[in-house]
């Protein structure tokens, strides 16, 4: 007979520390049970048992002998931690079905506007430039947006003409005059002056696109925090922080609804930066 799995619950104020996160975008299952045994006590065995796994297996595991690689045991290792879902997601998976004692609030289906969560936007990308080929509006919120839109090979300016019709394009970037600017620089280790000439480098592409498609181009002064991309009635929404770049953020694809909160105020957003920016194209 198979003995029935005991899963471990971890307080909810653990799932959110750095480190917890960190080891779990990395997809590090040695650095989670680690983390497991920190914070919730749990000794080799009783994470062994809460997994499905041997406490040899574990013990491999946690001292790096062995790495996790198949799909099926990280979902077996979410279920046993009792993982919150933006826990899930930032191991690449989907939301769990199952009504916690959270209620639906842990539950992205009580959310229709979220139709998806990619782990990371290299994983969006194909879905992106499909809704990109086909939108009348597209709306970019980055930080310079080489990798987006401003360098030949970027995901979406090869898919900016239109046969039956001009697109509008509008385009959120860092100021690089701006001491957001000089703060951004540090949390990802480059120099003010490199990454305030790769914003530069972009405006300067970005004019090249008056030809083929209605731009604008501005600069915005706040802290960046939300990498947006919007085709006309979706979105796609993944975070900057001092730890990631924003195309390594998990991404949201969020649709609009009638009654979502999600999509409009991130629209709202957009508009109110858009409103204290700077046109510079």
């Amino acid at each position: 007979m198979t003995t029935p799995l005991v899963p471990i619950d971890l307080p909810s104020w653990a799932w959110e520390r750095a480190e917890v996160r960190q080891a779990l975008r990395a997809r590090d299952m040695g650095a989670t049970f680690r983390h497991v045994q920190q914070y919730a006590g749990a000794s080799q065995a009783r994470i062994a048992a809460a997994v499905g796994m041997t406490q040899a297996r574990v013990n491999e595991i946690i001292n790096r002998r062995r790495e996790v690689s198949r799909l099926d045991v990280y979902e077996r290792i979410a279920d046993g931690l009792h993982m919150p879902d933006d826990a899930r997601h930032l191991l690449g998976l989907a939301a769990s079905r199952e009504k916690r004692s959270g209620g639906a609030a842990f539950d992205l289906a009580a959310f229709p506007e979220v139709v998806r969560v990619y782990s990371a936007q290299a994983s969006a990308r194909d879905e992106i430039q499909q809704h990109a080929r086909a939108a009348t509006e597209l709306d970019i919120l980055a930080v310079r947006g080489l990798g987006l839109i401003g360098l030949n090979d970027s995901m979406l300016r090869a898919h900016l003409g239109r046969s039956d019709g001009r697109l509008r394009v509008r385009v959120l970037l860092l100021d690089p005059e701006g001491p957001a600017l000089v703060q951004r620089a540090a949390e990802i280790g480059e120099s003010p002056e490199s990454l305030a000439g790769g914003v530069r480098l972009a405006e300067a592409r970005l004019r090249e696109l008056s030809d083929v498609c209605d731009i604008e181009v501005y600069r915005y002064g706040m802290l960046p925090t939300w990498r947006i991309i919007r085709t006309d009635g979706l979105m796609f929404v993944g975070a900057f922080d001092a730890g990631w770049e924003g195309h390594e953020s998990a991404t949201y694809k969020v649709m609009e609804t009638p009654h979502g909160p999600l999509y409009r105020g991130f629209r709202r957003m957009f508009e109110a930066v858009i409103d204290g920016a700077e046109r510079t194209v």
